[in-house]
């Protein structure tokens, strides 16, 4: 049995295809664990959607902000940007299906000794905290009040957590942390607008993960969401958007039950998009 981390697809299916092939993957014996951003922004989305929803267990996924943004334009919460390519899902006759499937997924998981979220963790977040806020987010998106979350997940404030926040204004945070950010101060206080690599931090702003104190440094944490700052590999810390649906490439992982990480594997992406978030 052989355990595999993936960076966003983003509806880049026959770039899934071929690098399902050259880890020789087999839904029998092995588990892929994706780290969110499975649409939007590439061609063929729905086809994405289908393959893993095929792969039952053995496709574990957790959700980016591109997949939120999906569930709320499908929802009438959202109106599409100019440049979604989610179509092939919105009016897909299985549309109903693949929108439930994708509900079920999770905003955050450990696994194989590995926390695997989106975007990232605030630095006063425990794996175990992380888990449980996570955890809040997936019971919205399972139950009856799925619309009236989508309708408030979206705005950037507030901007740090406190454990005494309800409502709302919990979830968004919560939400922007595990699907959105990339910097924060070293009080945790998230900053969205800068979007390029981690030199491109604002003033009084860190990459998340270099914060110093950080709850979960002691965590092996494996992450996408940042297609500017590409493959990022250090002791305990695995970044794995390689800009797949940007020209660049869709990447693997192996993840030992011990939560050692193997070799790469990437395959290279036929797309030529601009960079985005």
């Amino acid at each position: 049995m052989a355990n595999y981390l993936v960076g966003d697809i983003q509806g880049c299916d026959a770039p899934l295809v071929q690098l399902l092939g050259e880890i020789g993957f087999s839904p029998s014996r092995d588990v892929l664990y994706v780290l969110g951003d499975l649409v939007n922004r590439g061609p063929d989305s729905a086809a994405v959607l289908r393959r893993l929803m095929k792969l039952g267990d053995a496709a574990r996924c957790v959700l980016g902000n591109h997949d939120l943004h999906l569930l709320a334009v499908a929802h009438g919460v959202r109106p599409a940007r100019a440049d979604d390519t989610l179509d092939d899902v919105l009016h897909a006759p299985d549309r109903t299906r693949l929108l439930d499937w994708l509900c079920q997924q999770h905003l955050a998981l450990f696994e194989q000794h590995c926390l695997m979220v989106h975007a990232g963790v605030l630095p006063g977040w425990t794996t175990e905290k992380t888990l449980s806020l996570a955890c809040e987010v997936e019971v919205a998106l399972r139950g009856p009040d799925l619309l009236d979350f989508l309708q408030h997940m979206y705005g950037s404030a507030p901007a740090q957590w406190q454990d005494s926040l309800q409502g709302a204004a919990r979830t968004r945070v919560i939400v922007n942390a595990l699907t959105r950010m990339r910097f924060c101060s070293t009080q945790g206080v998230m900053e969205f607008s800068a979007k390029e690599g981690a030199a491109s931090a604002p003033a009084g702003y860190l990459p998340w993960f270099d914060v110093p104190g950080r709850a979960t440094a002691d965590v092996l944490i494996a992450f996408g969401h940042w297609s500017t700052l590409g493959l990022i590999r250090r002791d305990r810390l695995l970044g794995l958007d390689t800009g797949c649906v940007w020209g660049g490439c869709l990447s693997a992982v192996p993840l030992a039950a011990s939560g050692e990480c193997g070799a790469v594997v990437q395959v290279k992406c036929p797309q030529a998009q601009p960079p985005g978030a």
